[in-house]
């Protein structure tokens, strides 16, 4: 038995440690988050409430708490995948575009080559400026 204030003996007070990972029941302290799961999926599993809260020694709305909390916290999980699909799928569209632009400049390049001497400008005529001194068309930088 312990002694309570005055030097008292105070009758039905275990003395017990704390558990590893957690408070002990019904000391006010923090519960470690491997508790409050095991508790939340006693709860999932069927078991009553109050026999659960008594036997951790917290209140029933604090268990219903943390139970609505581990079920949001799923949700939300669930909700991320598709997030993660969105971003595979907005990344392709951005790949599709970019090989578009590119068959595109690669198309006028060749239709450029095959029409043969290239049309220029009066001045460029006169400076013997003709197709193999002209620059190639530009290249588009990667984004990656």
């Amino acid at each position: 038995m312990s002694e309570g204030p005055g030097g008292a003996e105070r009758a039905g007070v275990a003395e017990r440690p704390p558990k590893s990972g957690g408070a002990a029941p019904g000391r006010g302290g923090r519960m470690s988050r491997q508790r409050k799961t095991a508790a939340v999926l006693q709860l999932l599993r069927g078991e009553d409430l109050e026999t659960v809260s008594r036997g951790l020694g917290v209140t029933a709305a604090t268990l219903s708490g943390w139970r609505d909390a581990f079920l949001a916290a799923g949700e939300a999980s669930l909700t991320r995948q598709k997030d993660g699909e969105e971003l595979t799928s907005e990344r392709l569209k951005a790949k599709l575009g970019d090989m578009l632009l590119k068959t595109e400049l690669l198309e006028a390049k060749i239709a450029v080559l095959e029409d043969g001497p290239l049309r220029c400008a009066p001045h460029q005529a006169t400076l013997g400026v003709g197709p193999a001194q002209l620059r190639p068309l530009a290249r588009r930088r990667s984004r990656s």
